[in-house]
């Protein structure tokens, strides 16, 4: 089974916050088995607030997408998240990315995630750590998802100085 999850942290340490999150995931029945190099990335759909940093993680676990969006809005809410403006600062954010094939819409969860493949901020680090898992709508590589977003100027390794990830 496959299944990504996107992370961001724009307010506290956010670093930490993200180092936090994925610690955290085991005592919610969630294995964490790769994980992105951490990136640093413009603010979107709010500008006026903190730059994110951002990775992408493989997971495996024994629940279903909606028990496992409980179990990610648990950890969120341990590590300060509050309800909030949309798309505006946070602690910590957590997105099911993709689970398997799998593919669902309801009012709580979309599956594929909606905005992953026009987001550099998730596509950078999902490349990094998987960039030939196929996106189960469009039958298409996350490598390729990634060259059609053509430069990304607004994803950089954190911290500053770190060579940027071959793609």
């Amino acid at each position: 089974m496959s299944i990504y999850l996107g992370l961001g942290s724009n307010i506290g340490i956010r670093p930490q916050l993200i180092r936090m999150s994925l610690d955290y995931m085991p005592s919610e029945q969630i294995t964490v088995d790769a994980v992105s190099r951490l990136y640093e990335t413009e603010p979107w759909g709010v500008g006026n607030q903190p730059r994110f940093i951002n990775a992408v993680c493989k997971v495996s676990t024994i629940l279903d997408a909606e028990a496992l969006l409980t179990a990610i809005k648990r950890i969120e809410q341990a590590l300060g998240r509050e309800p909030g403006l949309r798309w505006g600062p946070r602690p910590i954010d957590i997105d099911i990315l993709l689970y398997d094939d799998l593919q669902l819409r309801s009012a709580d969860l979309t599956i594929p995630h909606p905005g992953m493949l026009w987001r550099a901020s998730v596509l950078v680090p999902m490349v990094e750590i998987a960039p030939d898992v196929v996106h189960p709508l469009t039958l298409r590589t996350m490598r390729e998802h990634l060259n059609d977003l053509g430069p990304v100027p607004d994803v950089a390794p954190y911290p500053p100085g770190l060579p940027a990830q071959p793609q």
